[in-house]
């Protein structure tokens, strides 16, 4: 069974950092092509940032060069490392097996101004 287990959220002040992890279970992250999504209140679910299964990332234009998706292989797990973040950026992060239906549950952040 594929398990996703995202934890790192909370409350920041604008400009502050944080750091997302995924722990996966069931799968091989390394394997797989990873990514996150976020969906603030009344929006779409949308995706933030992708780490393809050969390493390449890619990310929405509204968080390039402030969002970082990385792993690591040895611990199965997936990262999103946010930096400069601004109260736009106030949603629950989810953490996805591309390409699947896995979800992990969702972790809160919220950026205060």
């Amino acid at each position: 069974q594929v398990q996703l287990v995202e934890s790192g959220g909370g409350l920041v002040q604008a400009g502050g950092s944080l750091r997302l992890s995924c722990a996966v279970s069931g799968i091989s992250s390394s394997l797989n092509t990873m990514s996150w999504y976020r969906q603030a209140p009344g929006k779409q679910r949308e995706l933030v940032g992708i780490i393809f299964s050969g390493g390449n990332t890619n990310y929405a234009d509204s968080v390039k060069g402030r969002f970082t998706v990385s792993r690591d292989n040895a611990k199965n797990t997936v990262y999103l490392q946010m930096n400069s973040l601004a109260p736009e950026d106030t949603a629950v992060y989810y953490c996805h097996v591309h390409f699947s239906q896995v979800w992990g549950q969702g972790t809160q952040v919220t950026v205060s101004s």
